[in-house]
């Protein structure tokens, strides 16, 4: 799935959203993006929601909170798995490639996680 640029259903929500995630605040990273989802149309919720549950993986990790983490990100991949390889110009599929790694990490007892691909996607 391609989509329309990031600035597109919110301007310039996501852009901010994904801002903080890459600056590490995941925090607040969720609550930017938690507002992109509750104003997304149907077809665009699990992409957002998405987004949300990685920035609370990465929130859980840096709590020491593995079960919490690890199921953030099965529920990042359940729900971004659909809109690769790219959605609204982030590369979705280096995304799904950081939280399929921070997984396995997360399963070893390792939390300390290298941060999420946020790359925008190759036009």
């Amino acid at each position: 799935m391609s989509g329309s640029p990031l600035s597109g259903q919110a301007p310039g929500r996501l852009e901010h959203g994904l801002e903080l995630l890459r600056a590490g605040e995941y925090f607040a990273a969720h609550e930017e993006l938690e507002l992109c989802w509750r104003a997304a149309e149907n077809a665009e919720r699990d992409f957002y929601q998405g987004l949300v549950h990685v920035a609370v993986a990465w929130y859980q990790a840096g709590r020491a909170n593995g079960v919490g983490c690890a199921r953030q990100l099965e529920k990042a991949a359940r729900r971004l798995g659909g809109y690769g390889p790219s959605h609204r110009g982030l590369d979705v599929a280096a995304l799904l490639d950081s939280v399929s790694a921070a997984s396995a990490q997360v399963e070893q007892g390792v939390l300390e996680l290298s941060a999420p691909a946020l790359l925008t996607a190759a036009g």
